[in-house]
């Protein structure tokens, strides 16, 4: 059963709405003021509020406006009531986040029709945001145990090994295996340390405030000594200098240098990850207007449409198919930075051709 609060300071209006709700079986909690409403609201979470918006203590705009601001009360539906019939009021109450707008007075079937509209809608959401939550954990149980145990199983491995037969081997020997400790370690820091940026970014992004002022520092960097040393070391990193070819303009990007710096280098892993030995990479860039347009090109498994727009952490494609499998946090890192920024990123791709993604960020 749906439990309404209704937030009215005319004690007739009150009870008429009172009644009809409990005649349709909703359960009710009532408040004289917009001060109390919220109290109330606050502390026994509503599946909905009908709100008056004229009122004293606290009006109507001032309750949801504070509603809004409140993560446990965000995404309560609310639905305003007043006398007040003018389209400005209406636009105003849209303005502040409201669901609905009723105007004294109303029938009984307006305010029914009006409540069920708003709890089927926000089941809806309710419905498709639990969807994506069990496919992200889906996605996080089916590729983070193998992308953490892999490396994991490399340094007990190899470590056991060393452990077991150090007084038999040769020094050589001992020195191959400790750098194979080395590069499961390395491997295993370096997804620690992607999952731990994604997730500030993730919390970057749902602060509004935190986002204006990283926006307000208008930190630069320059960008072709960057690309072009990331682009270098990845290349040879994966035994690829001949396949690498830059095209790059010099440029001040509005980024912090840090920032950048995991752009490119996730793009570029990305790109050397999905294609195939000695095939081409190219990395351009260029200047329009205001704006550092960078692509980077490769000729690799390439994605379908509804891949692309499933893009984020944890999602892979093609498992059977890729021995590269990955985390899939690396271009939804690049998204969170490039949105952060004010920038666009977009990718055009044709299964088993190749990919493009792009950056545009302001220069």
């Amino acid at each position: 059963m749906n439990t309404i609060l209704i937030i009215e300071d005319e004690p007739q209006v009150r009870g008429n709405i009172q009644e009809i709700l409990q005649l349709s079986d909703f359960e009710t909690l009532i408040a004289a003021n917009g001060k109390i409403g919220l109290e109330i609201a606050q502390s026994k979470l509503p599946d909905l509020i009908i709100c008056d918006i004229m009122m004293p203590e606290l009006d109507g705009y001032s309750v949801l406006s504070a509603l809004r601001k409140n993560e446990a009360t965000i995404n309560i539906p609310l639905i305003f009531v007043t006398a007040k019939a003018e389209r400005s009021d209406f636009r105003q109450g849209m303005d502040f986040g409201a669901d609905d707008y009723l105007t004294k007075p109303f029938t009984p079937e307006e305010l029914l029709n009006a409540i069920a509209s708003r709890l089927d809608k926000h089941a809806s959401v309710e419905r498709q945001t639990q969807a994506k939550l069990d496919e992200l954990r889906m996605n996080i149980a089916h590729s983070l145990p193998h992308e953490l145990n892999t490396p994991l199983n490399g340094i007990l491995g190899m470590s056991q090994l060393l452990i077991e037969s150090c007084s038999v081997m040769p020094d050589s020997e001992e020195v191959e295996i400790a750098e194979l400790i080395y590069r499961s370690a390395n491997r295993l820091n370096a997804l620690v340390q992607r999952f731990l940026l994604y997730s500030d970014l993730e919390l970057i992004s749902k602060n509004p405030e935190k986002v204006r002022q990283i926006q307000d520092k208008k930190d630069k960097c320059l960008a072709e000594k960057i690309i072009s040393e990331i682009a270098l070391k990845k290349a040879i990193e994966n035994c690829r200098q001949k396949d690498l070819k830059l095209d790059i303009q010099e440029s001040t990007v509005q980024l912090p240098q840090e920032n950048f710096s995991i752009l490119i280098e996730e793009l570029l892993e990305n790109s050397f990850k999905f294609s195939l030995p000695s095939s081409e990479i190219k990395v351009l860039s260029k200047i329009e207007g205001n704006k550092f347009n960078l692509s980077v090109i490769d000729n690799g498994k390439g994605m379908a449409i509804e891949e692309i727009n499933k893009i984020g952490a944890f999602v892979q494609f093609n498992r059977k198919l890729w021995e590269q499998q990955g985390s899939g946090l690396g271009l939804a890192i690049v998204q969170h930075i490039v949105k952060l920024y004010g920038g666009e990123f977009t990718i055009a791709s044709i299964p088993e051709k190749g990919t493009i993604v792009s950056v545009s960020l302001p220069c």
